[in-house]
């Protein structure tokens, strides 16, 4: 059985770190893994994502629309940009806390996210939001924004791991100093 995984933000929000504690994880559990990840003028805000796949008989990171288990969006606008390829009936994590683009900024946009999570709320058979900002605040910290996230999405039920699991593979990989928050921020609730 394999399991499609795509992840995507923008820049900074850790993205790339949450792919590599997802891959490493699947490597521990001797489940096979391909990952592939596009940074985008990342440290100016632009679009990142990652392709995850985990099972047997890989042969490529990449997967076509329709075919993503779940998708992790860090940034409304960004997961209605991969929307595409969730399959049918596919479960969607989803910070609601926008971060407007440079473009948009320059411009004199007005860009809230409000329009795109209720566009996510009307296409998503399975979504689950989580005020990201709000939820990083209540724990102290800007950075746990990925833990969150990752922490969430593994309560769905789609990606084949435990809490506990992931928790062993962030406590090898983060300085010890950040364990613990990185921990409560696995845990959160929404």
């Amino acid at each position: 059985m394999q399991t499609n995984i795509l992840i995507c933000g923008v820049g900074g929000q850790g993205i790339v770190l949450t792919s590599k504690l997802i891959a490493a994880t699947a490597m521990a559990n001797k489940i096979p893994v391909m990952s592939a990840e596009t940074i985008g003028m990342a440290q100016k805000g632009g679009s990142v994502f990652s392709f995850l796949r985990l099972g047997d008989d890989l042969h490529c990171p990449m997967f076509p629309e329709k075919s993503a288990d779940i998708i992790i969006g860090f940034e409304p606008a960004e997961a209605v940009r991969m929307l595409p390829y969730l399959k049918e009936g596919g479960s969607m994590v989803l910070n609601t806390h926008p971060i407007m683009p440079v473009t948009a900024a320059l411009s004199g946009s007005d860009y809230t996210g409000r329009e795109m999570v209720q566009y996510l709320e009307q296409h998503v058979q399975h979504l689950m939001t989580v005020d990201g900002d709000a939820a990083c605040r209540a724990l102290g910290s800007p950075k746990v924004l990925n833990m969150i996230m990752l922490g969430l999405a593994i309560r769905q039920n789609v990606i084949p791991f435990s809490i506990d699991e992931i928790e062993a593979t962030m406590k090898a990989t983060v300085k010890p100093q950040f364990v613990e928050l990185n921990s409560k921020a696995l845990r959160y609730e929404a």
